[in-house]
């Protein structure tokens, strides 16, 4: 989770600038609003040469930190026996919630380092531009979001499409601004369609997105899990008792969408220069940190004095009590850590539709769109020769497993075709059509739409991508105006739904071929295939029958096949156990 710790507010400095701080407030007070604007025009900060002595290295409360608790020797300064320590590095970690604080100390030279989401890295890039020693250069990639953060809405608000004309409320320059515009342009959107209020706090406060979601004029909040389940009496629909809202319930989180958050490291471009081998093995030290993580964490019951050691320091140190050793075990739950095969593959692959570059450009888009930045100032990153970063790894492969039970999966999809609730859940929807008879996918016919597939499929990585085939319904339709019999009528339907199903599952087959074809490995049991036959003809129903297309354009509307995201969190047997 974006940890309560944060209640200081990200960026709180430079809201400072703008106008006081509101004050926590008693629950249901007022939220007070702040206007956004570029980083640049707030901080003013002096370019200062970086200072020598131990290396600060900002960290956040978060679960990807805890990797680097334990690389530096679960302590603040490193220990030399530690994985850091032995690389030779001398480093003095830092908890720095407020990124305008760490944004001043890096123009000023306390420290190279840069320490947030991609968003917050690019949404400082106006101030960092100003001076060529300080442009930014992302070295390393230390987690996705898969759980931490969501999107809360209140009654009316169905899908992400239902969010035009709303008004959201979010933290100003936190860690949601791009996910909110991931969200939008998915469901064909942008940010200018949204009325969006700023807030100065991410959680803990009036000020926070949680508090302004019981203002009557706010209509849905980006906030962290923790709000999330309170503004929805504990994740179901709130009741507006205690801290819930009445009729709120969350839409979207990053369980289901955990490929738009990622956490990074960046470093000034001058240090960089000058101490190339000295960055390089601090990003050997993350990944072999992070792999220690993992080890440590499957393998907490047969080393479990080890295993509480590193948590009880990550408690101390990001939450300020050893006693919070469960916060930490959740933080580190949220978050889903990269590795090697990963970072490679997010800094070189440029044609991934997860990767930096794409990433990098989806971000400048919405930033400059809303004025957060002036313009497109893409960022650099270090071009690590992976081969040298392997040595004392013990896995540098990437993996790619099923992420779902598809008997659980296919159970789910049909016990919802049969209720008719298909669409509850649905995030995004989309159609493709087809001419009679076709049996085969051209890609440059469907480029477009299977290149809408692959992005949706690698974004929303925890949720189901039904394949639904629809059939149409003239043959039918004769034979019964024909006077046929019955038997010869639900003969008929059954082959009717049969290629609707047949026609599905070539779209999956083709689809994921066609991202293979392009590298992108998509996961086969992310997708359901279901065949509705001629029983939701685009023309409706006229009683128990189709209703006969009046024309050829409502004729070919029939022959298609729709793709629906659907989140399914609640349905927690549906996932493989991780």
């Amino acid at each position: 989770m974006r940890s309560a710790k944060l209640a200081g507010a990200m960026f709180a400095l430079a809201l400072s600038l703008l106008a006081a701080l509101a004050l926590a407030a008693p629950p249901r007070a007022a939220p007070k609003y702040v206007a956004a604007q570029p980083l640049a025009e707030i901080l003013t900060t002096p370019v200062g040469p970086v200072q020598s002595g131990p290396v600060q290295v900002p960290i956040i409360t978060w679960g990807g930190d805890i990797a680097t608790i334990l690389g530096n020797g679960n302590a603040k300064a490193t220990d030399r026996s530690s994985v850091f320590g032995k690389l030779g590095l001398n480093l003095q970690l830092l908890r720095e919630d407020v990124f305008a604080k760490q944004l001043e100390a890096y123009l000023a030279g306390r420290s190279p380092f840069l320490r947030g989401t991609l968003g917050m890295v690019q949404m400082a890039a106006d101030a960092t531009a100003r001076d060529p020693r300080t442009r930014p250069v992302v070295i390393y990639q230390l987690t996705w979001s898969t759980g931490g953060d969501a999107l809360v809405v209140k009654g009316g608000i169905k899908t992400a499409k239902d969010l035009r004309g709303k008004t959201v409320a979010l933290q100003a320059y936190g860690p949601h601004v791009d996910y909110l515009a991931k969200i939008l342009a998915d469901a064909g959107l942008s940010m200018k369609e949204v009325k969006l209020k700023w807030v100065a706090d991410l959680t803990g406060s009036a000020n926070s997105p949680a508090s302004a979601l019981a203002d009557a004029g706010v209509d849905a909040a980006m906030v962290i899990i923790p709000d999330a389940m309170a503004l929805t009496s504990r994740g179901t629909v709130g009741t507006g008792a205690e801290d819930s809202v009445k009729g709120a319930r969350i839409l979207l989180t990053t369980k289901t969408a955990s490929r738009i958050i990622t956490d990074v490291y960046a470093v000034r471009s001058d240090y960089l220069q000058a101490n190339r081998p000295t960055v390089e093995n601090f990003v050997r030290g993350l990944l072999q940190s992070q792999e220690a993580l993992k080890q440590l964490v499957a393998a907490k019951s047969t080393r479990a004095a080890e295993y509480n050691k590193t948590m009880q320091a990550a408690a101390q140190i990001l939450l300020d009590s050893a006693q919070a050793q469960a916060d930490a075990e959740g933080m580190v739950a949220d978050a889903e850590f990269t590795g090697f095969a990963a970072n490679q593959s997010f800094f070189e692959r440029r044609d991934s539709p997860r990767g930096f570059a794409q990433l990098n450009g989806e971000i400048q888009t919405a930033l400059v769109a809303i004025g957060l930045t002036k313009g497109q100032m893409p960022l650099d990153h270090a071009k690590w020769d992976y081969a040298r970063l392997a040595g004392n790894l013990q896995d540098t492969r990437l993996v790619e497993t099923p992420r779902f039970d598809t008997a659980q999966v296919a159970t789910v999809v049909t016990r919802k075709q049969q209720q008719g609730k298909l669409a509850e859940g649905e995030l995004f929807s989309f159609e493709v059509f087809f001419k009679p008879n076709q049996d085969n996918f051209p890609v440059d016919q469907y480029q477009e739409a299977f290149k809408q597939v692959v992005n949706l499929a690698s974004t929303y990585g925890g949720a189901i991508i039904t394949v639904e085939g629809h059939s149409d319904p003239m043959g039918y339709l004769r034979q019964k105006k024909d006077g046929a019999a019955q038997v010869v009528l639900t003969r008929t339907q059954q082959s009717a739904k049969n290629l609707s199903l047949s026609r599905a599952s070539a779209v999956r087959e083709a689809v994921v071929n066609f991202a293979k074809g392009r590298g992108v490995n998509l996961d086969p049991s992310q997708f359901a295939v279901v065949g509705h036959g001629i029983m939701q003809p685009r023309t409706g129903m006229c009683g128990a029958d189709p209703c006969a297309p009046k024309s050829e354009q409502e004729w070919f509307s029939n022959m298609r096949v729709e793709f629906r995201i659907i989140q399914i969190e609640a349905e927690s047997s549906v996932f493989k156990p991780l």
